[in-house]
């Protein structure tokens, strides 16, 4: 054991090799680690490998087949590729444009304390996307996010203040949050 530990480094595996190639943009070798993971429903490598498609990097660019392992992650609890489900249903990005399909993945997400989809549901809530209009749980979101430190979400719960929209108005409580 001392001799291994003075030796380097164990190899991390294959899930942290193919980051690292990905990181440093060898896509192809990337590519090739994760996608056997990903055949073997390793929830990491599916989303990776979804966001390969998704972007174009080492594969040619396809929203149909980073969905479909975007899915297959987010259907393990994902947090990552539920977010990203939901903005493909959000914009119509390998899947046809629908805000009901995307408010249930950015829940799923923001229930496990992704900020990005807390302050995105906020935006649902508040302008009726999917759900109906409701100022009360567009603030909710607001302020989990908000509470991360997110500055979008700081600003839009200090307009709820402002304009006592899910909230009493309040100045002093807008003009702090419009500060942070």
């Amino acid at each position: 054991l001392l001799a291994l530990g003075l030796s380097g480094a164990a190899n991390a595996g294959p899930f942290e090799d193919a980051m690292a190639a990905s990181n440093r943009g060898d896509h192809a070798t990337a590519l090739r680690l994760w996608r056997p993971l990903a055949d073997q429903g390793h929830a990491g490598a599916q989303f990776h490998l979804g966001a390969m498609f998704a972007n174009g990097r080492g594969v040619p660019q396809d929203d149909v087949q980073a969905v479909k392992w975007f899915r297959l992650a987010a259907d393990q609890g994902l947090a990552s590729a539920q977010f990203s489900l939901g903005f493909g249903f959000a914009n119509g990005r390998g899947v046809p444009q629908d805000d009901v399909q995307a408010v249930k993945w950015y829940r799923l997400a923001a229930d496990q304390g992704r900020a990005d989809a807390q302050i995105i549901l906020g935006i649902m809530f508040d302008q009726g996307r999917g759900v109906p209009q409701d100022h009360v749980q567009a603030v909710k979101w607001y302020r989990l996010a908000a509470d991360q430190g997110i500055a979008s979400a700081q600003y839009m719960l200090g307009f709820m203040f402002d304009k006592g929209q899910g909230v009493p108005q309040d100045d002093v409580q807008a003009g702090m949050w419009y500060r942070l």
